[in-house]
């Protein structure tokens, strides 16, 4: 450009998509701490996405579970844990200290100092208690490795105790400590979710002591945050960054600052690479490609201004109320599509926009694919879409 600002055009955003999200075949993954490595982190409000957006992205996809099983909860090589807009997140547990002091920091003052209000409202006992009560509970799930928070409170009767939220208001509740002290551990950074009760897609889940970990700095940890996140999914707008990482755009751009981060522009307006990341990415270096990918998948997640990859007109049908996005049929970097599975187990999809032969040819295969590694697991997303509940026959 006259400026000196390279554009970026959508088709090359969608080739880098392709490459670096792992999404396309010669790009595909050996394991899941590739995929995690290569995303930065995995949306892990939702059990089953974790594993669904793995095997999408695996060479072998039969393999899926034992191995992401392994990384969580044998190896310790992935971690998850409350992140980014105070969301549960997986990610690789080298980045544990990273997450915490970039975006956990401020939300879990927040979190400890809205319990002990609620508390002092209820007539329950003070912060000087609750410090024993924490201090109880944490040996306890060290002697225990892991736990539920029943199994805790065994450990810790105290954590039965219970207060009145709200009181008067319309939305009054009972609350156990045990329940809200566990939830501000886990923003602190001290605790972090283990294995789950059932099968990979239960969303009962034990406790386990979060991994050692350095306290950095927070400028430190962001800019470290954010040149992993634009090396996968630059360029991104500053609307892009502040909504993915949850911060105020001060931190952003002191963060874009201090990685050195170049300005390019794309079809939405300014945007941001890394400072080694200005070569420019051909249109053909991804072959075409298809992906079914889950509810909260990462990428489809990735980014507030979606235009280059979602059409707008889609949106109703493929996502819920408050913005969680379903489950996605992709063709060559472009949303086309959704797909559900069904009780009998089958893997059904519909495109949302026509995009000849070749591509459905290889949707098909997608989907039979991954109804091979499913086998007799049932999938039912957490956040149900308008699309997703049609095309499954579960309202």
């Amino acid at each position: 450009m006259a400026d000196g600002r390279r554009y970026v055009g959508a088709a090359e955003r969608r080739a880098r998509l392709a490459l670096r999200h792992r999404l396309t075949a010669r790009a595909r993954a050996g394991g899941p701490e590739d995929v995690a490595d290569s995303l930065v982190a995995l949306h892990g409000s939702d059990p089953a996405t974790v594993y669904l957006a793995i095997g999408a992205r695996l060479t072998d996809p039969a393999s899926t579970v034992a191995r992401t099983d392994r990384a969580l909860y044998e190896d310790g090589s992935l971690v998850r844990m409350h992140g980014m807009r105070h969301t549960v997140f997986v990610f690789p547990t080298e980045l544990t200290a990273v997450v915490h002091a970039s975006t956990g920091l401020t939300v879990a003052a927040r979190e400890r100092a809205m319990l002990l209000k609620s508390m002092a409202q209820a007539g329950a006992p003070d912060a000087v208690w609750l410090k024993e009560v924490e201090e109880s509970a944490l040996a306890a799930l060290g002697r225990l490795g892991q736990a539920t928070a029943a199994e805790l409170a065994r450990e810790e009767p105290r954590l039965r105790e219970q207060f009145v939220y709200a009181a008067g208001k319309s939305y009054e509740g009972v609350h156990t400590v045990g329940t809200r002290l566990l939830k501000v551990l886990g923003v602190e950074g001290k605790v972090v979710r283990g294995r789950p009760l059932g099968s990979w897609t239960s969303s009962q889940f034990r406790w386990a002591l979060a991994p050692a970990h350095p306290e950095l700095d927070a400028s430190v940890a962001q800019a470290e945050l954010l040149r992993r996140w634009l090396s996968v999914c630059g360029p991104a707008t500053e609307a892009d960054l502040k909504w993915w990482t949850g911060w105020r755009v001060t931190e952003v751009r002191r963060a874009l600052a201090a990685i050195g981060a170049r300005e390019v522009v794309v079809d939405e307006g300014p945007a941001y690479v890394t400072e080694d990341d200005e070569e420019a990415v051909p249109e053909a270096a991804a072959e075409p490609w298809a992906a079914l990918l889950p509810a909260l998948d990462p990428t489809a997640m990735g980014w507030q201004q979606r235009d280059w990859y979602l059409a707008p007109e889609l949106r109703d049908a493929l996502f819920d109320r408050s913005g969680n996005v379903g489950p996605t049929v992709w063709w060559d970097g472009r949303v086309v599509g959704s797909w559900a599975q069904r009780p009998s187990g089958e893997v059904v999809w519909r495109l949302l926009e026509p995009v000849g032969r070749e591509a459905e040819a290889a949707v098909e295969e997608a989907a039979a694919t991954l109804r091979a590694w499913l086998d007799d697991t049932r999938v039912t997303p957490r956040f149900r879409t308008p699309l997703e509940r049609e095309l499954s026959g579960r309202p």
